[in-house]
């Protein structure tokens, strides 16, 4: 015990002589330049006013020429002064369009777990000289912390896997058809994208906003075009939030009334045991044919196996709750954080927004189409409405085919038979990924 005593109070001695050095050897160097406080000057009561007047957000929006410069989470050295548009009028037109936002979201009920944030983040953005979406404001902070490095959308396919049940895919493996058929917008949004005049590598970069895979679209667009990351975030995730606005019209005018109200046979009992295998089954042919798409797939693979595994609940609910909650609400305010008007309202993003819509639209149609081909030449009933939900809007395409499904027969119940397509979708929408990430290897 004696010795246990002189050992401890050896090594005490030695952390207090180390720390006393550096101490000494830090003050014997040189010191860093300090700035000096600005001394007061004192105003009259008129100076005071106008003082505090320049500060206003009101005098900021009227003021054309007050050389204020744009937020940019890279630094200083990437910001330039903002035009008159910019300041004023774009703002203007940004908070109206934020509001918008809050309605649908609200009022209309459209994923407000996605709309609310990126909303806000919206406002937050368009509050003049605030410098929100700066290196050191609040935003900009988000911004690097989880988007700009690719961490959130790993963090949100590994919620989204251990959220994710593979019973109604494995139930019924055909539906995979549809998740695929769903990704022909991806592939013909990149055609579209050259032919008005992208490169290559950023028409890529664009097209997977037609898969409706928010974390895809920032995990390929970070490593293909950094410079329109935040564009393409703003469009994936606002088309995945407006799923309920987009879809149904596509769906309608694509099939007829007495496919709407096909009954769909239940699907067969799956096996746990064909649960756990799947996410390793997966994970490993990713491995063998496509490890550019490893991240995503792992990180999705992990999270369902650990649901599947029911031994480690306590992760699987973190995954499913706190984790995945906590990086929807970072997640939405750093792309709102894109929405100010100096990004928003340029041709670049209003031509990224149009090629994405055509894109979900397309890919969208693409699915409802393959479903219908399907029924045809099936044994056993297939309702067209599933293919939409081939996207990888999980499960919020599901949900729509659900309600547009119940709307035509009442108690037609579409959504586990629609799950199937959405998590093939999911998959689908990383391979796409993959293969686009691995042509410009």
């Amino acid at each position: 015990m004696r010795i246990k005593n002189i050992l401890i109070s050896l090594f005490f001695a030695f952390f207090v002589f180390t720390n006393v050095a550096q101490a000494s050897e830090h003050e014997s160097g040189s010191t860093p330049p300090t700035t000096e406080k600005k001394a007061y000057e004192s105003k009259s009561l008129s100076q005071l006013a106008s003082s505090w007047w320049s500060t206003t957000g009101i005098n900021a929006l009227i003021d054309f020429d007050d050389g204020e410069t744009t937020s940019e989470p890279k630094g200083a050295d990437y910001e330039r002064e903002m035009t008159w548009f910019e300041s004023s009028l774009g703002r203007i037109i940004m908070i109206i369009i934020v509001f918008v936002l809050f309605y649908l979201a609200i009022a209309k009920n459209f994923e407000p777990l996605l709309l609310i944030p990126i909303a806000f983040g919206g406002l937050l953005a368009n509050i003049p000289l605030a410098n929100m979406g700066g290196e050191h404001g609040m935003l900009g902070i988000i911004y690097n912390m989880g988007i700009a490095n690719e961490f959130f959308p790993l963090l949100i396919f590994m919620g989204v896997g251990a959220m994710t049940d593979f019973g109604p895919l494995l139930a019924n493996p055909k539906t995979a058809i549809l998740g695929g058929a769903a990704q022909f917008g991806i592939f013909g949004a990149l055609v579209g994208a050259v032919v008005l005049g992208f490169e290559l590598q950023d028409a890529s970069a664009i097209s997977i906003i037609g898969g409706a895979d928010g974390p895809t679209s920032i995990f390929i667009a970070n490593r293909l075009a950094p410079d329109m990351l935040g564009a393409i975030a703003v469009a994936a995730y606002s088309y995945m939030a407006l799923v309920p606005v987009i879809q149904p019209p596509i769906m309608r005018a694509l099939t007829t009334k007495e496919e709407r109200r096909i009954v769909m046979k239940t699907g067969r009992k799956v096996h746990r045991l064909e649960k756990l295998i799947f996410p390793i089954v997966v994970l490993m042919l990713t491995l063998l044919l496509l490890p550019e798409s490893a991240p995503l797939i792992g990180a999705f693979a992990f999270g369902n196996f650990a649901k599947e595994s029911g031994v480690v609940d306590r992760l699987s609910d973190t995954m499913q709750n706190s984790l995945i909650n906590v990086i929807t609400i970072f997640l939405g305010l750093g792309v709102g954080s894109k929405l100010a008007a100096d990004k928003f309202l340029v041709l670049e993003t209003m031509g990224i927004m149009i090629i994405g819509l055509i894109a979900f639209s397309v890919g969208t149609a693409a699915g409802v189409l393959m479903a219908r081909l399907m029924n045809k030449y099936s044994d056993e009933p297939i309702n067209p409405l599933i293919g939409a939900a081939g996207v990888s809007a999980v499960p919020m395409s599901a949900r729509v085919v659900s309600k547009v499904g119940s709307e035509e027969k009442p108690g037609n119940v579409l959504l586990m038979h629609a799950m199937g397509p959405n998590v093939a979708g999911v998959i689908g929408s990383a391979v796409a990924a993959g293969v686009l990430l691995s042509i410009f290897k």
